[in-house]
């Protein structure tokens, strides 16, 4: 793992795995918007961070300047498996257009309404069950004893993945999000176990195909020609490392904040018609995911001298409490009526399992409140945070008081 010097100035030298930044990143955002809406860091090789939402709009929506072939921010800018546009490692997420509309129209459908609210009786008994392994104890942590079986859970049936592996998900997980100071070629060594890991479920599928996700993905045509297998794999990644590590932090991030708001807990619990709003507020004040782009060619954006290949760092969650846009955006309000947030992202990319994100936290919150109508947080000192892009808690010791 490389050495890092600590940041003294995040307006030109910013870092999103500096522990300040992972703790509590809301304070640096609000004084960046305020002083240098556009940070810079010679980190990573050189990039930037807005954080108004007219300037992340502006990046997410413009696939002229920006190319999204490259979207976690890491050391190596060209990986050896690297894989250029318009397709990307990660399609359709990694794509610029027009491949981008290709890719992400055939996994529309697993993810329309329909087929996801379909899921909601699994998702109840999986969340069910681990409360059942948490009853009876005054003590228990909301993030490792819940919130990080709920999303592995759901994504494993849907990519026919064996249940049994949901410690392998966190650790490509662990790897593609967190690992990202890691020197080039280490990142490089590391990652073969997890395209192993993929290699080996799509050669299970090919010889044994099954009604999933998967199979869908290695039998479905374009222009009579099934996918390249560089594609499926590609994509069924994302589903795996974004199904899992977006929804486990929103729902920890959520619990994290009822367990310190007694008066916000009480109202869900005794008016449980504001789940829907709450769960509006929930991402948008805890927005879990940033999202990286590459320059294309030198650009000048807001007086700012992007060169190509330098990094942006789309700040969604930066997004969601610009006060421009936002009625009192650093207040929590869980009856919130207005709300059109970016946590799902702006633009072409923005997720395609946004209704499926939406369900798990419901389900999640919904179960666990009944279960537990009144609990605290035990320790502020204890919880742990995700580094990286995707940022929620990890540990979440609370304190059952009925």
């Amino acid at each position: 793992m490389t050495i890092k010097e600590p940041v003294e100035d995040f307006a030109t030298d910013w870092d999103h795995t500096d522990p300040r930044w992972v703790r509590d990143p809301y304070p640096i955002w609000a004084t960046l918007r305020e002083t240098c809406p556009v940070a810079h860091t010679d980190r990573y090789g050189g990039g930037w961070f807005p954080t108004t939402h007219e300037m992340v709009s502006s990046i997410a929506n413009d696939t002229e300047h920006f190319t999204s072939r490259m979207v976690v921010v890491t050391n190596n800018k060209f990986p050896p498996n690297f894989i250029p546009a318009p397709m990307g490692g990660a399609p359709p997420i990694t794509s610029d257009p027009p491949f981008h509309a290709i890719a992400r129209r055939l996994i529309l459908p697993a993810f329309a309404p329909g087929p996801v609210n379909a899921l909601e009786p699994q998702i109840r008994s999986l969340c069910r069950k681990h409360l059942d392994a948490m009853a009876g104890h005054e003590f228990v942590d909301a993030g490792t004893g819940y919130a990080q079986f709920i999303p592995p859970g759901v994504i494993a049936q849907m990519l026919g993945f064996p249940a049994e592996d949901e410690d392998i998900f966190r650790e490509i997980v662990h790897f593609i999000l967190d690992l990202v100071d890691l020197a080039p070629e280490e990142r490089g060594e590391m990652s073969e176990p997890t395209l192993n890991y993929f290699s080996n479920q799509i050669d299970d599928h090919l010889a044994n195909p099954r009604d999933d996700l998967t199979s869908y993905l290695l039998n479905v045509e374009v222009g009579g020609k099934k996918l390249a297998r560089e594609h499926v794999t590609g994509t069924i990644v994302l589903i795996l490392v974004a199904g899992i590590d977006t929804t486990w932090s929103a729902i920890g991030a959520a619990l994290w904040h009822l367990a310190q708001h007694p008066s916000d807990l009480a109202r869900l619990v005794s008016e449980p018609e504001l789940m829907p709003l709450a769960v509006e507020e929930f991402l948008r004040f805890y927005a879990p995911v940033t999202m990286a782009r590459l320059v294309n060619d030198d650009y000048e954006f807001f007086g700012c001298p992007m060169k190509k290949d330098d990094w942006v760092l789309l700040g969604f969650p930066a997004a969601n409490r610009d006060p421009e846009v936002f009625e009192r955006a650093d207040t929590f309000i869980i009856d919130r009526e207005v709300n059109r947030h970016a946590a799902f992202g702006l633009g072409i990319h923005r997720c395609v399992g946004s209704n499926l994100a939406r369900l798990e936290l419901r389900v999640a919150l919904e179960e666990f409140i009944v279960r537990f109508p009144t609990f605290t947080l035990a320790n502020d000192a204890d919880v742990t945070w995700a580094p990286g892009q995707v940022r929620g808690p990890r540990q979440i010791p609370i304190r059952v008081l009925s």
